[in-house]
């Protein structure tokens, strides 16, 4: 945790109070993650999170603000994806692009000019 002077709200009070706080959090030197989840938050995060907080008038709110989106960046990083299951199109879905794909056809027919016989 690291305070320094905001340039958010505040007036001339923001001038002499360090309010704007900045959360880090060290991927490497973390005792809490294991291996896994250190490689998977280095690919996706980096070695270093930070979050930045200059919203509230208060250096307290800022650090509660901090640490609320300094959890959330983490969470977000070791979330693993769902895996996606493969689907087919309904018949329905087919039938549509059919249908489309045969009224383009005709309009394009339509515009054509008369065949003499």
């Amino acid at each position: 945790m690291r305070a320094s002077r905001s340039s958010g709200p505040g007036g001339q009070h923001a001038n002499v109070t360090a309010s704007r706080v900045e959360a880090s959090f060290d991927v490497l030197a973390s005792a809490t993650l294991s291996e896994n989840q250190r490689e998977l938050m280095l690919a996706r995060a980096g070695p270093r999170v930070v979050a930045i907080a200059q919203d509230g008038r208060s250096q307290a709110r800022n650090r509660e603000l901090a640490l609320a989106r300094l959890s959330e960046r983490l969470a977000r990083a070791l979330a693993v994806p769902r895996r996606r299951r493969v689907t087919l199109p309904t018949a329905a879905s087919r039938e549509r692009r059919l249908a489309t794909k045969r009224r383009g056809a005709e309009r394009k027919r339509a515009r054509r000019p008369p065949e003499e016989s």
